[in-house]
């Protein structure tokens, strides 16, 4: 693939295009060994050598991590304030990484992180029915009565109904535990369905979006690059 030099460098996190612009017109970056020095200069992404400050920088097109969100950290792309879920990710080569649809600020959980916007909207798109599989622990006893609700689409405030979903019952009790199964991803939207029913989530955490599972072995607030086999049943 060929790309000009300064989205070259931006792709790859050296700094926005601007900044790349002006360490490339400085003199800072060689291509296959001959200092460039004009952004729009076309370099190929498999054949060609780039040095930054004389340090190589390979291209990656797309990455896609498994984060195990912990409770704390916000999904979003960067903030002043908060920690995101992108400070979590040391290892990325990539200056374009995104959460794959948000979990609450104290919702723990799978996260896919990448930079493949065409994978993130047929995950995300409601007419894809892609299924979003969390735990929860409720305060108060979850009934079969509940679970049918569920079935049915319940009103949350919004302008339409959520889709029907699916709940199953763990344990039922002063605090239940429950597996509910979404193919949304509205604003707080597990938190709000229960909240329809007069019960309220005291925790939550994702399992499973689509045909990616968490990985048991990740503990919270760790991550790791998804495998082939689990890219390619996304995709």
């Amino acid at each position: 693939m060929r790309l000009r030099l300064d989205k070259y460098l931006a792709d790859m996190g050296l700094g926005t295009r601007s900044e790349v612009k002006k360490a490339i017109t400085k003199g800072l970056v060689q291509v296959n060994g001959t200092v460039v020095k004009k952004p729009e200069c076309k370099v190929d992404t498999e054949t060609d050598e780039i040095l930054h400050q004389g340090e190589p920088v390979g291209y990656t097109e797309y990455e896609y991590y498994m984060l195990n969100k912990p409770a704390g950290v916000i999904s979003a792309t960067e903030d002043r304030k908060e920690r995101t879920v992108i400070d979590l990710i040391d290892s990325r080569r990539r200056g374009d990484l995104f959460p794959v649809g948000r979990l609450d600020k104290d919702t723990e959980g799978l996260l896919l992180i990448t930079n493949d916007g065409a994978l993130a909207h047929r995950l995300l798109s409601p007419k894809k029915h892609v299924d979003k599989v969390y735990y929860a622990r409720i305060q108060g006893r979850v009934t079969d009565a509940d679970a049918d609700a569920f079935a049915r689409g319940l009103d949350i405030g919004d302008e339409k109904r959520t889709l029907p979903a699916g709940l199953n019952i763990l344990d039922s009790g002063e605090i239940s535990e429950i597996r509910v199964t979404i193919q949304e991803g509205r604003f707080h939207q597990v938190k709000r369905m229960f909240q329809a029913v007069g019960k309220e989530v005291i925790y939550l955490k994702r399992l499973q979006m689509g045909g990616l599972k968490l990985d048991e072995n990740l503990c919270t607030g760790a991550y790791r690059e998804l495998t082939k086999e689990e890219i390619d049943k996304l995709c």
